[in-house]
């Protein structure tokens, strides 16, 4: 069964307009360790992806996507002109990994993060409890109540 998840992005640096427009992506990026834990040994093929619009005016889930690809290395990490390089990592023990997504569609209405915060039955999500880790967890019921209010 698969799982559900919440990713942040900035949409200055990356949206949801770019994912549907480019299909596919690597998740890349990711510089907290236990967000990389998580896309390393918890996020699988199949998975459903809320992206997250953070960062912004107006905070809000936007849209969803599908974990395609696990287990990918973050190329990022090697690169010296990248705001993601890590120069103790090499290519034979790479610290940093990503996933594929591939783009679903776009939420007709935004759940803004003011609109989940008001919500009792929000209350424990990661997004409310642990506002700022990139990859978050979403319960099953959460993401039924997301999507509803999202369709």
């Amino acid at each position: 069964m698969p799982q559900y998840w919440l990713f942040k992005t900035e949409p200055d640096e990356y949206s949801i307009d770019d994912l549907a427009r480019e299909g596919e992506c690597l998740w890349e990026g990711i510089r907290n360790y236990q967000a990389r834990n998580r896309l390393r040994d918890e996020v699988k093929v199949g998975d459903q992806v809320f992206i997250y619009h953070s960062s912004c005016a107006v905070p809000a889930v936007v849209g969803l996507a599908e974990v395609v690809a696990t287990g990918c290395v973050d190329d990022a990490q090697f690169n010296p002109k990248s705001p993601y390089y890590d120069g103790k990592s090499t290519r034979e023990a790479p610290r940093w990994v990503t996933v594929k997504v591939r783009y679903r569609e776009h939420l007709p209405n935004v759940i803004t993060l003011k609109q989940i915060k008001a919500q009792k039955s929000f209350a424990d999500m990661e997004l409310v409890t642990r506002a700022r880790l990139s990859i978050q967890q979403v319960t099953t019921k959460e993401a039924a109540a997301l999507l509803q209010q999202g369709k």
